[in-house]
């Protein structure tokens, strides 16, 4: 049985972003008109730090990730861009036309629309639509930022590493993850997540084997990452733990799509 064809682009936009569905005529004809469609294999480089914009992204399958390296090496996961959802740095550097401050990598293969720089300036011109859409998008980013920013220099390493092991855990409590990948999530070292997953080891809280941890008390886990710390430091009052005080290089970014 010949299988049915895929819906045109502008289609499979709107319907898996949402609010663009009431876009008025003259800027659902624009959006039409300038679209286009781009893959991109897992790993593939989106952006780097310093790159200039050039279009405006829209994920419709697969998840980007956005991380800050520093000099010296050291990487923090900033955010995902996951399906209906678009790039907060991207928007910052089309808006002020200022290059990019972190890099993007594919995290998974991913297909997108992207609109040319041209385009998105014009929807935003003539559309306020649009221009709800990209602003509502760009408060929701801001507001996770500064949420990292508060975790990042206030949180515990302890319960923040609970935190990220719950949320990434499957329905079997298991996390796909090196120790390394998850230093560059909480922009830690290696180290530090090493001798912190041995300690919760050492309480039975999880165990780790080569490329994966497995979640075995996530009601501890949550304990701690709630902040519940009792007197003896034991989980069931919380936990107070010993002091512990990639990419893929090369092509695969999204290619300039042409000028309108």
């Amino acid at each position: 049985m010949p299988t049915a064809p895929a819906p045109p682009l502008i289609d499979r936009l709107l319907s898996g972003f949402e609010p663009l569905g009431g876009l008025e005529p003259e800027a659902r004809r624009l959006l039409a008109q300038g679209v286009r469609q781009v893959t991109l294999p897992a790993g593939a480089v989106v952006f780097r730090d310093g790159d200039s914009c050039q279009a405006y992204t829209l994920i419709l399958e697969g998840c980007v990730r956005v991380q800050k390296v520093s000099e010296s090496g050291r990487q923090i996961v900033l955010y995902r861009v996951e399906p209906g959802q678009t790039c907060v740095l991207t928007t910052n550097a089309l808006m002020t036309d200022l290059p990019y401050g972190a890099e993007g990598v594919a995290e998974t293969d991913v297909r997108a629309a992207v609109l040319p720089a041209s385009t998105f300036q014009a929807l935003l011109g003539c559309s306020a639509v649009f221009r709800r859409f990209v602003f509502s998008a760009y408060a929701a980013r801001i507001s996770d930022l500064l949420l990292l920013i508060d975790e990042v220099a206030f949180g515990r390493i302890d319960a923040r590493l609970a935190h990220v092991l719950l949320t990434r855990a499957d329905n079997s409590g298991i996390v796909v993850a090196t120790h390394l990948d998850l230093a560059m999530e909480l922009g830690s070292a290696r180290e530090v997540i090493s001798r912190q997953l041995k300690e919760f080891e050492r309480r039975h809280w999880v165990t780790a084997t080569r490329g994966q941890v497995r979640v075995t008390d996530a009601a501890a886990l949550d304990r701690l990452r709630g902040g519940d710390q009792g007197p003896d430091g034991r989980a069931g009052g919380g936990v107070r733990m010993g002091a512990t005080t990639q990419e893929s290089g090369g092509g695969g970014r999204i290619p300039h799509p042409p000028h309108d």
